[in-house]
């Protein structure tokens, strides 16, 4: 022990000497590690997190994929079934004793109108879930009780389970909520209980459900518009608890055929040739523990990318540090040779030697857990900038502190071998001799390989950063079709504060009539949803005189309801036709405009104005007239082409409708969800104004959401700002540490060629040749580098092209760029040491022999 603590003092000492070297090799260290524990955090956190329930490893999923919210009909070209029907979820529940419980789930969230008493009335999120929802799970009551079965039947009281942060940040914690009425979209539910601290529902999700509520209660809360009993429109996810010794595929196979013997019962899979489909269809069973993957699935690609990223990172910062403790132990090669001249024994110097390395790790490593917390936090707010309770911790865990601190070890350990190695095979005889004299010295030659390692991984950094922002640039820049500027959207909820649909037209025109006569304002859009706002409602288009589509036939359509001048205000100019216009009532001829792509699918090389359509089954394909066509715009995902829209009127209701699903749906269709106003000039307080001003209309109007028209579109590319700023972040970081690296590797060079340049000069060599000399070495070793990470860099590019945008995986321009900056940073660096040997007086050269 005693030897150990005078090792220790030594090292301390050792470091204390050279400041620059530990400075650089801690800050080194602490990039590396800590980039890797931040994005370790953000890994562990959605990819690798359970959900807080009891036994996760027991609750398996029918379905594998994310597929929301409402869909109906055949899914996809491979019949795998992930979404269902209630009808169809007790079906399968009656078939699959296997289960222990089965419970069910919204596939999408709603945000409803939430108030207690007379307070204010608050916008929540919230999930309709089966009444064994939480006994699957395994999860218990903070208060009061959770959801049972027997809350679950249409006889019961309308109840609902607030979360742990709802309860907190909603209802100040006050225990007396359990017990009480709150409103919820104006109907009476009685709290009967808290969910526990930490439960955050059955998904990983940046804006977890404040309320959970029986899926008995959506009739109440949807009205005309509710699908609980509608067998055809499938919104529900399966979850449930397998019973011990049940093997999966032998479950899943008679789930697949219990799920085709449902579809032949029904015409909606039967007609149009349906028939032949349904042999194809079938369930995959997979784990649920992690609960539904949706955020896992939209990130995963991302986060195992710049997982590598940040590896990469980490194996540059780990080869500087090779670098550095090369070149301090061959610099420090005479006074070890002394050393063992008086005596010290070798063992005892590679113990000194290793203690040394062991100890700057450490420190390396305690900075990396300081930079890993703040990065964890920065990563997390530009990942999720609109989140609200996000479930994921932003301080890296324990697990991932003790496997970077545990890196640092390794890191010392590791590299502190060379040097150990190099003092081992150290003669005293050597300290006689003047240490300077060789023209050569093979020990630079590990530092030299470790620089073409460290270019060839910089460059392929370096090359993904400029794809990744190249990508951006045209996501962003892209020409979506619609005006943002001087737009905002306001998002509100009619239905939240009772309206009915009697109500709505008088609602809708009093909007438009307070809105537009506020100062400095040049248009009002009412709209069911907004363009890029990340909601999509879409139907089969059937035109008339048409027979109605096989299974596979491409006849799916986005469309919205608007009032007139919505395009206007969006900036979407007419092309053909005419748009909206207050003729347009209920009243009159059913009419639809749409864009030049629906044309394009549907009219090919035809005059639509004038010609009819309608959805989904043959009698109605003569609903609408289309009065006009406009240009295309984006109105869902900006990653995809546009698809073909069809907007109707707010004015007009369709009332031929026989189906209950049609019926409903129509009904829910006339409720707006947005406001977009444009303003002619930059505002300074649109908040309060738009506030003020919806108030007027009805206190009991809640905004939901209020965003500039731009914030709403840049919302779309969160993602992929994180990822292109990261792996810029990265790129640079890998920049500087190579460019550091070569710097060291050069300086080494030129120290210990001091007398032989010295003797070059004195012999008539010029400055020029000299710098000449040094910059050869250099040039050699960031070719070698390019030689092996052009090719690295054309992989990775490919690895990378589902992440880009309008950007080949094999761009010319990102890898020229990357070349010619790797390059210039690389000659900047050896520039420096070789001026400075240029500098060399001959006289004070040979002196240091």
């Amino acid at each position: 022990m005693n030897r150990l603590l005078q090792d220790l003092r030594y090292a301390l000492r050792q470091l204390r000497k050279s400041p620059g070297f530990t400075i650089t090799a801690v800050i080194t260290l602490a990039l590396g590690i800590g980039a890797n524990a931040a994005i370790f955090t953000l890994v562990q956190g959605i990819l690798l997190k359970s959900l807080p329930v009891s036994d996760p490893k027991q609750l398996y999923r029918i379905g594998d994929t994310d597929d929301c919210c409402v869909n109906g009909g055949f899914v996809g070209d491979n019949g795998d079934f992930d979404i269902y029907s209630y009808d169809l979820y007790l079906h399968l529940k009656s078939s699959a004793p296997e289960f222990e419980q089965l419970a069910a789930m919204q596939a999408g969230r709603n945000i409803y109108s939430v108030r207690r008493g007379n307070s204010t009335s608050k916008a929540l999120v919230g999930e309709y879930v089966s009444g064994n929802y939480f006994t699957t799970l395994g999860v218990g009551p903070y208060l009061g009780r959770t959801l049972l079965e027997s809350d679950d039947t249409p006889a019961a009281n309308a109840t609902a389970v607030l979360s742990y942060q709802a309860w907190q940040s909603e209802f100040a914690g006050d225990p007396s909520i359990v017990g009480s009425t709150i409103t919820i979209q104006a109907h009476p539910f009685s709290v009967i209980g808290v969910a526990p601290r930490g439960f955050f529902g059955d998904r990983i999700t940046d804006n977890p459900p404040a309320l959970w509520l029986p899926l008995s209660t959506e009739p109440l809360v949807s009205g005309p518009g509710a699908i609980l009993h509608h067998p055809d429109s499938n919104w529900l996810y399966p979850i449930g608890r397998v019973r011990p010794g049940t093997v999966i595929v032998p479950l899943q196979q008679k789930l697949s055929a219990a799920l085709r013997q449902w579809l032949t019962t029904r015409p909606a899979y039967t007609d149009n040739g349906g028939s032949a489909e349904i042999p194809k269809q079938h369930v995959t069973i997979v784990p649920g523990g992690g609960g539904i993957q949706s955020l896992q699935q939209e990130t995963g690609t991302g986060l195992k990318m710049l997982m590598i990223l940040s590896t990469v990172v980490l194996l540059i910062a780990c080869a500087n540090i090779a670098n550095l403790l090369l070149a301090r132990a061959t610099a420090r090669r005479t006074e070890i040779t002394i050393r063992m001249a008086l005596g010290s024994g070798r063992s005892r110097l590679i113990r000194q030697i290793f203690t040394e390395s062991v100890l700057l790790s450490c420190i390396g490593g305690l900075a990396g857990l300081a930079v890993a917390y703040a990065g964890s936090h920065l990563i997390l707010t530009l990942a999720f900038p609109d989140a609200k309770n996000l479930p994921i911790e932003a301080s890296p865990s324990p697990m991932v502190l003790g496997f970077a601190f545990l890196i640092s070890l390794i890191t010392g350990l590791l590299f502190g071998t060379a040097p150990a190695w190099l003092s081992s095979h150290a003669q005293p005889a050597e300290a006689l001799r003047g240490s300077n004299r060789s023209t050569s010295d093979r020990s630079s030659l590990p530092q030299k390989t470790l620089v073409v390692f460290q270019a060839a991984l910089s460059l392929v950094l370096l090359v993904g950063a400029v794809l990744m922002t190249k990508s951006l640039t045209n996501l962003e820049h892209q020409d979506f079709g619609i005006a943002t500027t001087n737009r905002y959207v306001l998002h509100l909820d009619p239905s939240g504060a009772g309206y009915t649909i009697d109500r709505l037209p008088a609602l809708y025109r009093e909007m438009e009539s307070r809105f537009s006569a506020l100062p400095g304002i040049s248009g009002v859009g009412l709209a069911l949803y907004s363009p890029l706002e990340g909601d999509n409602w879409g139907e089969c288009v059937i035109q008339q005189g048409h027979p109605a589509p096989r299974p596979g036939e491409r006849c799916g359509s986005t469309w919205d309801r608007v009032n007139a001048g919505y395009l206007k205000t969006i900036g979407v100019p007419m092309v053909r036709g005419r748009e909206f216009t207050e003729q347009d009532t209920a009243s009159s001829q059913p009419v639809a405009i749409v864009n030049q792509t629906f044309v394009n699918r549907f009219y090919p090389n035809q005059d639509p104005v004038g010609k009819h359509f309608g959805i989904d089954f043959v009698p109605y394909s003569g609903s609408w007239e289309i009065v006009g066509v406009f240009k295309d715009f984006k109105m869902n995902n900006p990653r995809e082409k546009v698809r073909p829209v069809y907007l109707r009127p707010l004015t007009q209701q369709l009332t031929a409708y026989k189906e209950p699903g049609m019926i409903g749906g129509e009904v829910q269709s006339m409720f707006i969800d947005s406001i977009v106003l444009r303003f002619d000039r930059p505002q300074e307080d649109v908040e309060s104004i738009v506030r003020k001003t919806l108030a007027a209309i009805d206190p009991n109007l809640t905004v939901i959401d209020l965003r500039s028209l731009d914030a709403q579109v840049a919302g779309n590319f969160n993602q992929d700002r994180l990822i292109a700023r990261l792996t810029t972040l990265f790129g640079v970081l890998a920049l500087i540490l190579a460019s550091v690296g070569l710097y060291g590797v050069t300086s080494y060079f030129v120290a210990r060629r001091t007398g032989e340049i010295g003797i070059r000069m004195a012999l008539g060599a010029t400055r020029p040749g000299v710098v000449s000399l040094v910059l050869r070495s250099v040039l050699v070793q960031i070719g070698m580098g390019l030689a092996l990470g052009i090719p690295s860099a054309l992989a990775a590019g490919y690895f990378m092209k589902s992440q880009l945008y309008g950007v080949s995986s094999y761009d010319p321009i990102a890898l020229t760029a990357a070349t010619i900056l790797l390059a210039l940073c690389a000659i900047t660096a050896g520039f420096i040491p070789a001026r400075r040997a240029a500098s060399i007086e001959p006289m004070k050269a040979l002196r240091i022999e």
